[in-house]
């Protein structure tokens, strides 16, 4: 059985009509009627039935396309790895990134993007968290970080690492702080973010817990800006825990201890492309930077 034949086989079950079936393998419908009738002879068995115009799997032809499917994934795969080896990897990749480039190890990325895929346009887009997550979706993204759960079904995920966020607030509420509890925390001017930002959802999440609403009386999309605008006396916000502790060491700010945010911090990609040599190359590099398992 030849992998062409196999390819036949799962797309005319995913159709159920051998012209749109064709039509979508560039292939005429005699042949494609002619492949059908090969891949029956060779294992003896019937896998469609046909009538009134449609192609219906039979239920032997029900019980082996799990197994032709996963097959062709395999191939897929090994075809985008050898091409990658090969070099032969052209094209562009647009990467949805968000806030600190270093903590995102965008830099060491990038570098190693560029040594082993020398041929890829590679271009960098900073945009809200779920405007990447939109982006990925609609293929307009090759990839792209997030934070939060990324739950769709037509996404696929790494996880890079987990990330806690603290509530910080100016040094002049240091001792409104040592005392104040949920109600009192919500009621304190809050510094907010964009609605499609991972901080809003944070910041909306960790009230709605408490059944409260934090008071917002600025907003901004610029997390760099955060550290300045809390250490102006501006308001409270949601900070990196890392960056909160050096910033709170120095005595900038100061950090309520009753709450930890926990989240994750992922690379998300459209499940279709998996098998694309240009995001199986970037994916590679991801891990490799990142440390992580294969």
């Amino acid at each position: 059985m030849e992998i062409y034949q196999l390819r036949t086989f799962v797309k005319v079950a995913k159709l159920g009509h051998l012209t749109k079936a064709s039509e979508a393998l560039h292939l005429t419908q005699p042949a494609v009627t002619a492949q059908i009738k090969a891949i029956e002879q060779e294992l003896g068995i019937a896998l469609f039935e046909r009538r009134h115009g449609r192609i219906t799997l039979t239920k032997a032809g029900e019980m082996l396309i799990p197994d032709a499917e996963k097959t062709l994934d395999i191939f897929n795969a090994l075809l985008g790895k050898a091409r990658q080896i090969k070099g032969e990897i052209t094209g562009q990749l647009l990467i949805g990134t968000f806030g600190d480039p270093d903590f995102l190890r965008l830099g060491s990325m990038l570098s190693a993007l560029l040594a082993s895929l020398p041929l890829l346009e590679i271009k960098t887009r900073k945009a809200l968290c779920e405007d990447v997550l939109d982006g990925v979706l609609s293929e307009e993204l090759a990839g792209g970080f997030y934070v939060g759960a990324a739950a769709h079904a037509e996404l696929n995920s790494i996880a890079l690492r987990s990330v806690c966020y603290r509530v910080v607030a100016p040094v002049l509420l240091t001792g409104t702080m040592a005392v104040a509890g949920w109600r009192k925390i919500a009621a304190l001017p809050w510094i907010g973010a964009p609605v499609r930002s991972h901080l809003c959802k944070l910041l909306k999440e960790m009230f709605d817990r408490q059944g409260l609403t934090p008071n917002i009386v600025v907003e901004t999309d610029e997390v760099a800006s955060l550290h300045s605008l809390v250490r102006s006396g501006v308001g409270l916000s949601l900070m990196r825990e890392d960056q909160a502790l050096l910033s709170a060491e120095r005595g900038e700010l100061v950090i309520w201890g009753h709450a930890r945010i926990d989240a994750e911090l992922s690379f998300v990609y459209h499940s279709r492309a998996e098998h694309n040599p240009s995001i199986v190359g970037l994916l590679s590099v991801l891990q490799d930077t990142w440390g992580l398992k294969r």
